[in-house]
């Protein structure tokens, strides 16, 4: 076969497929796995198997409040969320260090995902993994090819059994035919057990995220008279987040503000967060909808992104780094690998590093700039997802399968 042929198959190798999707809830905050299947759902049927968890349950208010959710969302059955993107809320049990429980969740998960590939008049599909948990039934649906695509080190959650994810995760990519990592250190730990490792680092919503730098975009009421110079962070408030940084920001700039936009997880250190918010001029706005960030991003000065240093965010690739950039924001940031392959961003080493890039940005001129929004334009989730049609189509060339 020539190479010109080649290049045709795996081009046309992820278009008109039926694609079976474990990943988080789709009704959670657009994730990079949202986005990618998005595009690729303008021209293939995809099938999102909501979260099956890396985790079990614990006896708080947050976590009853989810399993809640989870029993409504499997009543439901089958719901198209948008054209040719179907949500299934399976139902399991998430309790994995238990071989009983795994084998249940086998036949369980495997039963709910066939039915309803029946349903959609599924054939020889691509299962595409986002989680180490999907393991049980990965490569067990009649899948053409295998897909596990790793944006996290999942066994470095503080709330997971590290051991059991571990195990579940070789699982997956022992039977993956393609394994594609989002960030270098996560590609080089997963290669050693799947040498069909490839990188394909995170993209952006640049149209969307762009639109702090518009004067017309307007700012939301409960940020827009906080007083100035404002600092910024959006996104999941866990634990891995260096709340310190955050609350040194805010006692170095006590005629300045800091708003936290995002929820609390249950996991984050409770001193930790009373000594943020005890602070009079830290304000926590809470999660807000996406579609309302870039008004928030236009109100920020310089955007943070302070995390602890450790196994979990070494092997991280924010994605609110590219979305600060993208609204043309300065960015303070702990220095991980992955932003700082990034550039473009000031990287501190420790708290009081923190707070001196701030003050650098401060003087360097703040607020969203149409100038630093171009310098990441060309890291769109299309140009991402382009990347990604590439490797599929020349494993399942390589392979034989999908022409």
């Amino acid at each position: 076969m020539r190479r010109s042929e080649e290049l045709e198959l795996a081009r046309r190798a992820l278009r008109g497929r039926d694609l079976v999707v474990f990943s988080n809830d789709w009704d959670g905050d657009p994730l990079s796995k949202v986005h990618i299947m998005r595009i690729l759902s303008r021209d293939n049927r995809v099938l999102w198997v909501n979260s099956i968890g890396n985790r079990a349950p614990k006896a708080n208010a947050h976590d009853v409040k989810r399993i809640w959710k989870k029993l409504a969302s499997f009543t439901e059955g089958i719901r198209e969320v948008e054209p040719n993107l179907f949500v299934l809320a399976p139902l399991a049990v998430p309790f994995y260090g238990s071989e009983a429980v795994r084998a249940f969740n086998r036949t369980l998960l495997r039963a709910q995902v066939l039915r309803a590939m029946r349903q959609l008049h599924f054939k020889k599909p691509i299962s595409w993994s986002f989680l180490p948990a999907s393991a049980p039934v990965s490569g067990r649906l009649g899948e053409e090819f295998v897909v596990y695509h790793c944006v996290d080190e999942f066994s470095a959650f503080s709330d997971t059994n590290g051991k059991h994810i571990a195990e579940m995760e070789e699982q997956l990519l022992r039977r993956a035919d393609l394994c594609i990592t989002s960030a270098e250190r996560l590609r080089e730990n997963k290669v050693r057990i799947n040498p069909k490792t490839v990188l394909v680092r995170h993209g952006v919503d640049f149209n969307h995220f762009v639109k702090a730098c518009d004067p017309s975009t307007p700012i939301p009421e409960d940020i827009a008279k906080l007083p100035k110079p404002l600092f910024g962070f959006f996104g999941l408030v866990a634990d891995w987040v260096d709340l310190e940084a955050i609350a040194a920001t805010a006692r170095a700039h006590p005629e300045g503000s800091v708003a936290v936009i995002g929820k609390v997880a249950p996991d984050v250190n409770p001193k930790e967060l009373e000594a943020l918010t005890s602070l009079p001029n830290v304000h926590m706005l809470g999660r807000k909808p996406y579609a309302a960030l870039p008004g928030y991003c236009r109100a920020f000065d310089v955007a943070l992104m302070p995390f602890k240093v450790n196994e979990l965010t070494l092997n991280a690739n924010p994605l609110k780094v590219r979305e600060y950039l993208a609204a043309g924001l300065p960015v303070v940031s702990s220095d991980i690998p992955e932003v700082r392959k990034v550039g473009l961003c000031k990287l501190a080493s420790g708290t009081e590093d923190f707070v001196r890039k701030v003050d650098e940005c401060l003087a360097e001129g703040s607020g969203p700039t149409r100038e630093r929004a171009e310098r990441i334009r060309h890291e769109s989730w299309e140009a991402k997802v382009e990347e990604i049609r590439g490797f599929v189509g020349e494993a399942m060339v390589k392979s034989g399968r999908g022409l």
